[in-house]
C-alpha cells in the first residue's frame, strides 16, 4: 500500500512544551497526524528505538523519516508543507527568529524556572534575574500582534508553548507572579492574542493538571 503524503506520527508527552509546539505547527499547516503519548519515565521500546541519541520527545515520523528536537522538527514541517509559513522568508528575520527561539529554550527556561525553583541565591534574586531576560522579549514583541508580526510564527510557537502554558503554570504553583501586567504589558497582550487562536487553544495542556505536574517538577528540582 502506498504511503500517504501525510503519513505522520508524533511521539510526545502531554505536558511537554516541546511536544505542544510541534502539534501547533501541524495543526497550523492542516497536516493530519497520529499522536502517540509517551511515558517519559518508563520509556517505550519504540521511543528508544527511533530516538536512541536523545531518548526524548518529541519525535516526528514522516513517511518513515525520523526527526527529533523541536526546532529541527518545526523547520522541517515548514519546508515540507508550504502553506501558512512559520519561519520568515527574509534571511535576517529568519535568523532572528531562530536566535530568539534558542534564547527562550536555553536561557529563559532554565533561569526563569529551574533557578527560581532551586532559589540558591534566594527567590527574589532569581525572579529579578529571570525578569531581566523577559524584558528582552517584552521589547521584541512591542507594537506587534505576535513575534511573527500579524500572524503566528516560529518564535510564537516556541515561546508560546514554553512561557504561558508551561512556565507560568509552574510559577502559579509556586505562588509567583513572574510577568505582571504592569511590568510586562506587551508580553501579556501577546499572551491574550495567543489564547484567541483556535489551534493554540487545542494544544494547551489542561491547566489544573499542568499546575500539579509542574509542582512535582519543582519538587524534583529542589531535591536534586
Amino acid at each position: 500500500m502506498a504511503e500517504k503524503e501525510e503519513d505522520v506520527k508524533l511521539l510526545g508527552f502531554w505536558a511537554s512544551p516541546f511536544t505542544r509546539r510541534v502539534e501547533m505547527a501541524l495543526k497550523l499547516k492542516g497536516v493530519p497526524y497520529e499522536y502517540l503519548e509517551q511515558d517519559i519515565v518508563n520509556k517505550s521500546p519504540l521511543l528508544l528505538q527511533i530516538n536512541p541519541v536523545y531518548k526524548k520527545v518529541p519525535v516526528l515520523v514522516h513517511k518513515g523519516k525520523i526527526l527529533s528536537e523541536s526546532h529541527v522538527i518545526l523547520e522541517y514541517i515548514d519546508q515540507i508543507w508550504k502553506n501558512n509559513p512559520i519561519l520568515p522568508q527574509d534571511p535576517y528575520e529568519k535568523a532572528m527568529a531562530l536566535f530568539w527561539a534558542k534564547f527562550v529554550d536555553e536561557q529563559v527556561g532554565p533561569v526563569a524556572f529551574m533557578s527560581v525553583a532551586k532559589a540558591e541565591k534566594g527567590v527574589e534574586v532569581a525572579i529579578k534575574e529571570a525578569q531581566e531576560l523577559f524584558m528582552f522579549l517584552e521589547k521584541e514583541v512591542t507594537g506587534k500582534d505576535f513575534f511573527g508580526g500579524k500572524t503566528i510564527g516560529f518564535l510564537d510557537l516556541v515561546a508560546g508553548s514554553m512561557i504561558p502554558f508551561c512556565l507560568a503554570r509552574g510559577w502559579e504553583g509556586m505562588g509567583i507572579d513572574m510577568i505582571p501586567e504592569e511590568k510586562f504589558p506587551e508580553l501579556n497582550r501577546w499572551i491574550k492574542n495567543l489564547k484567541e487562536i483556535e489551534i493554540v487553544r487545542e494544544c494547551i495542556p489542561p491547566r489544573e493538571e499542568q499546575i500539579e505536574h509542574m509542582k512535582k517538577v519543582v519538587e524534583r528540582i529542589k531535591s536534586a
